[in-house]
C-alpha cells in the first residue's frame, strides 16, 4: 500500500499539469518556475552578459593599465589582499576582476555569433537537403563527411594563423568549422517531418517549397536546435579560450580569460588565482550555457519531461 501511495504521489505533479486546463504559455511559464537547471543556467548566462555589455560601467579599474608597483597583489580573501582590487592583481599591475570582465565580453561575444554563424549555415543546408533529398542530400552528405573528417581545432588554428587573429576572424572561422551538428539534426528531422499530414495539407492549398519550409517544418525544430545552439556555443567558448591559451587566438592586451590563463600559467604555484579565477569563469559560463539550453528545449516540449 505504502508503494503504491508513493507512486501516486510521484505522479501526481505530471497528472496536474495534464489535467489542468493551461494554454501553452501558461504551462511553459509553470515548467521554467520549477526547473531549477533552467533558472541557474539563465541567472548565470544573464548575470555575464550583463557584466559584458555594461564593462566600462561595472569595472572598478581600466583593464590596460599597468601599475608595476601593485603588481601580483593578492585576491581580497589573503591576507594580503586589498578591496582596493578584489580579485587581485596579474604580472602587469593590471586589475584583475576589471580584466575578467572584460574577457567575459570576447567569450559572449565570439561564443554567440559563432554559434549563430554556425546555426545558419548548418541549418540552411540539412533543411534543403532533407527536404528535397536526391542528388541535393547526397552532396550535402558529403560535405558533411568532408567536414567532420578535419580536425576542427588544428584547422582554425591554421586558418587563424594564416588570416590573422582578431575577434572578426574568430567569430569567422569558428562559425565556419561548427555547423555540422545543426545540418545533421535538422536534416534528419526534416525528412521525417516532410511527410506528416499537416505538411502534405499545406501543399494541398497551394503553399510552394519556400513556404512549407519556413512555417511549416522550421518552427518545429526550435527545440533541437536550441539544445544544438547551447551545445555549440558552449564549444565554441572553449574552443576560443584554447585558442588565446596557445596564442593564435585572442592578442595582448586584450582581456580573454584563455588568454589570462596563459599568462597566469608560470606563476600557478606561487599565485593560483591567476588561474583559478578565470578558469572557474569559464566553467561557470559554459555549464550555465549547457543547462539554459537543455532547460529551454524541457519547458518548451509538448509534453512534459522529468
Amino acid at each position: 500500500m505504502n508503494t503504491t501511495a508513493n507512486a501516486v504521489a510521484q505522479m501526481a505533479p505530471k497528472m496536474a499539469d495534464d489535467i489542468i486546463d493551461l494554454t501553452p504559455k501558461e504551462r511553459m511559464i509553470r515548467r521554467a518556475k520549477s526547473h531549477l537547471g533552467f533558472q541557474f543556467g539563465a541567472f548565470i548566462v544573464i548575470f555575464f552578459a550583463l557584466l559584458a555589455i555594461f564593462a566600462p560601467l561595472v569595472a572598478p579599474h581600466d583593464p590596460y593599465i599597468q601599475d608595476l608597483s601593485n603588481r601580483l597583489v593578492p585576491p581580497v580573501w589573503n591576507e594580503e589582499g586589498s578591496w582596493t582590487h578584489i580579485l587581485g592583481t596579474d604580472q602587469l599591475g593590471r586589475g584583475y576582476l576589471s580584466r575578467l570582465i572584460y574577457g567575459a565580453r570576447i567569450s559572449m561575444g565570439v561564443g554567440f555569433g559563432a554559434a549563430t554563424l554556425g546555426c545558419i549555415i548548418g541549418v540552411s543546408i540539412g533543411l534543403v537537403a532533407g527536404y528535397m533529398g536526391g542528388r541535393i542530400d547526397q552532396g550535402a552528405s558529403f560535405l558533411l563527411t568532408c567536414q567532420l573528417a578535419l580536425p576542427s581545432l588544428l584547422l582554425a588554428m591554421a586558418l587563424v594563423f594564416f588570416v590573422g587573429s582578431s575577434v572578426a576572424t574568430l567569430v569567422v572561422v569558428l562559425g565556419v568549422l561548427h555547423w555540422q551538428y545543426y545540418m545533421v539534426v535538422t536534416r534528419t528531422l526534416t525528412r521525417q517531418i516532410r511527410s506528416l499530414e499537416y505538411v502534405s495539407a499545406a501543399r494541398s492549398i497551394g503553399s510552394n517549397d519556400r513556404q512549407v519550409l519556413f512555417y511549416e517544418i522550421l518552427p518545429n525544430l526550435f527545440n533541437q536546435i536550441t539544445v544544438v545552439f547551447s551545445l555549440e556555443m558552449a564549444v565554441v567558448i572553449i574552443h576560443e579560450a584554447s585558442l588565446s591559451f596557445l596564442g593564435v587566438g585572442v592578442q595582448p592586451p586584450t582581456a580573454s580569460w584563455g588568454l589570462m590563463i596563459a599568462e597566469g600559467k608560470a606563476m600557478m604555484y606561487f599565485q593560483p588565482f591567476l588561474v583559478t579565477v578565470p578558469g572557474v569563469a569559464l566553467f561557470l559560463l559554459v555549464l550555465a550555457v549547457n543547462l539554459l539550453g537543455d532547460g529551454i528545449r524541457d519547458i518548451t516540449a509538448p509534453e512534459s519531461r522529468n
